[in-house]
């Protein structure tokens, strides 16, 4: 079910229960300002979540409320993680949900990477 991406930060969403280690996931990456692992219910070949370690709403939220080093070090890992996968040729694609109309459905900041096949246009018409 989409979420108001205005809402306050819920610490007990699915993403923060696994920043806490109280949700085991497949990691592909950690370090001080991101957490990326496979989701659970992939929706290409390759589909890895990107989520920033601090509380963080939506993509708006945190482009507002973080700091230097965390919009860095967020951005550079999503990119890291692109790339270690070997992502970069042929090709993959970001996707950040925002709210009702973007369909987001978990009130914590998530990237998702989708690779491994053609992905079609970017929206169904």
């Amino acid at each position: 079910m989409p979420i108001d991406a205005t809402q306050p930060y819920d610490d007990q969403n699915i993403f923060a229960k696994i920043l806490r280690g109280e949700i085991p996931s497949k990691k592909v990456h950690e370090d001080d300002h991101a957490l990326a692992f496979h989701d659970i219910n992939p929706q290409a070949p390759h589909h890895i979540l990107v989520i920033p370690k601090g509380p963080y709403v939506s993509w708006d939220d945190f482009s507002a409320r973080a700091s230097e080093a965390e919009i860095a070090g967020f951005v550079r890992a999503v990119g890291k993680v692109a790339r270690d996968l070997g992502f970069v040729e042929p090709g993959y694609r970001l996707l950040a949900n925002v709210g009702l109309n973007g369909h987001q459905e978990v009130p914590h900041l998530h990237i998702h990477l989708f690779a491994g096949r053609p992905l079609g246009p970017m929206l169904a018409r």
